[in-house]
């Protein structure tokens, strides 16, 4: 069963060669708002930034940096509107053409990387700049950090974010701590007389009323495999609060009881019907449309998505603590989330015809990134400190997450914090097929288990 997915990811990872895999990916120059377009194959992509590329010199003509980036919801678009906007007057020679991140789990840019393809900026993640430290395809930006005085403006708890694991910096972060929520449709749970669930036994019996009613549940994006290892980590950190962290820095076992016990409850949850059969072929979009329309009860995502569901259902939405064995485990997890930093962020390509210009507008983007995120996204978990503050109050569920940060005791790590590439890629594949229902617990423990040996 492993190899059918394991062969299935393969698959798509040789289709995006076209850029056209799991999730869109558009092109536009942008120097206001980008509008969306459909990418051309990526060789023709390439022929055409390296026609239009120009280098800068004291006339001071246009130079076009090409940048790979997430633009999909108001969380990732206001910043790089907003970023743009900026940089047409601290860089009014710099043009930007935007390639849209597609939701493929970082496959796309290991493709463009394979080919010799990768855009001037990209946003990587920790696993990709690993990878790209072997092939030399990332650029070190300690200099350019210290030039531009980002060091200087990183929050303390966030410095280490900075670096990786040879003590270089090789992206800028724009993002610092975060948590994965488990958002929930209040009015549906009061409409249909429930309590917000605080063990397993309770979430059982939610699932059981929502189907009843044609609800779904919980809505998963499982055609990203960050969101099933996230929905097997918040699982997991209730019988063991290293979470897939633990896992990825080898200092637990998948065999322990802890992660057995996690995989055999997500086991149990799935039978049940905790999310949509296709949870697996659902991207992004489809889930939280399905979310904030009212068609399905609970969602798992970061704490970004609280301003885009504030917005949606206002007073009708919050987030809930994880779902545990018992009250008494139940109170005792409240401490333990899931989720966390890493040295994730806007990379520079070397190879890049103005790899030098690129680092600075790379810093320059992070900082506008944060910037925005503080002013009108509402959320204060960013890397720098701006010395901004929002245009209006932060909604309900930022303030009870600001109010629980000083209890938290531990985090564990998205996926794109990992550090062990082998661990990364099995956890994501096989936590799929946990969720899919087509591996059992037991098999998705021995796959696991034969990953990491």
């Amino acid at each position: 069963m492993k190899k059918r997915i394991l062969s299935t990811l393969m698959c798509a990872t040789v289709a995006v060669t076209s850029l056209i895999g799991c999730g869109s990916t558009e092109t536009q120059t942008t120097t206001d708002a980008p509008a969306a377009t459909e990418a051309p194959a990526a060789a023709e992509t390439k022929t055409e930034e390296k026609a239009a590329e120009t280098t800068a010199d004291a006339s001071g003509d246009k130079v076009t940096l090409s940048i790979y980036t997430q633009y999909a919801d108001d969380d990732t678009k206001v910043p790089y509107d907003y970023a743009v906007e900026q940089l047409k007057e601290a860089y009014p020679n710099v043009e930007l053409n935007l390639i849209v991140q597609a939701q493929d789990d970082g496959q796309t840019l290991k493709t463009l990387a394979a080919t010799g393809q990768l855009p001037d900026i990209y946003q990587a993640s920790t696993d990709l700049i690993n990878t790209f430290r072997e092939s030399n395809q990332i650029m070190v930006l300690n200099d350019v950090a210290k030039s531009t005085g980002f060091l200087d403006k990183l929050y303390d708890a966030n410095k280490d974010l900075a670096y990786a694991e040879d003590g270089n910096i090789y992206a800028f972060p724009f993002s610092g701590q975060e948590y994965v929520l488990w958002y929930y449709n209040k009015a549906l749970f009061e409409e249909n007389g429930l309590s917000v669930p605080e063990t397993y036994d309770d979430l059982l019996n939610c699932i059981e009323v929502f189907k009843s009613k044609g609800i779904t549940p919980l809505a998963l994006f499982g055609q990203e495999g960050w969101n099933t290892a996230a929905a097997y980590d918040v699982v997991a950190t209730r019988y063991a609060a290293g979470g897939i962290k633990a896992l990825d820095e080898g200092t637990a076992k998948v065999t322990d009881e802890g992660y057995v016990n996690a995989a055999k409850k997500l086991e149990e949850l799935v039978a049940a019907g905790l999310f949509q059969e296709d949870a697996t072929t659902t991207n992004y979009d489809q889930a939280s449309e399905k979310f904030l329309s009212g068609e399905a009860a609970m969602f798992i995502n970061g704490q970004w998505y609280i301003e885009d569901a504030t917005k949606a259902l206002g007073e009708n939405v919050d987030w809930m603590f994880y779902p545990a064995e018992d009250a008494a485990s139940y109170e005792a997890g409240k401490a333990a989330f899931s989720g966390g930093g890493s040295a994730s962020g806007f990379a520079v390509n070397p190879d890049s015809a103005n790899a030098e210009l690129a680092a600075e507008v790379a810093e320059f983007i992070t900082e506008k990134y944060c910037e925005a995120k503080v002013m009108y996204r509402h959320n204060p978990l960013v890397a720098l400190n701006t010395g901004k503050e929002p245009d209006s109050e932060y909604p309900a569920m930022m303030k009870k997450l600001s109010d629980t940060l000083p209890s938290v005791t531990s985090t564990t790590k998205f996926t794109w914090g990992l550090t062990n590439s082998t661990f990364n890629d099995g956890i994501q594949s096989e936590s799929q097929g946990l969720v899919s229902g087509q591996f059992t617990a037991d098999e998705f423990i021995e796959d696991m288990n034969d990953i990491m040996e």
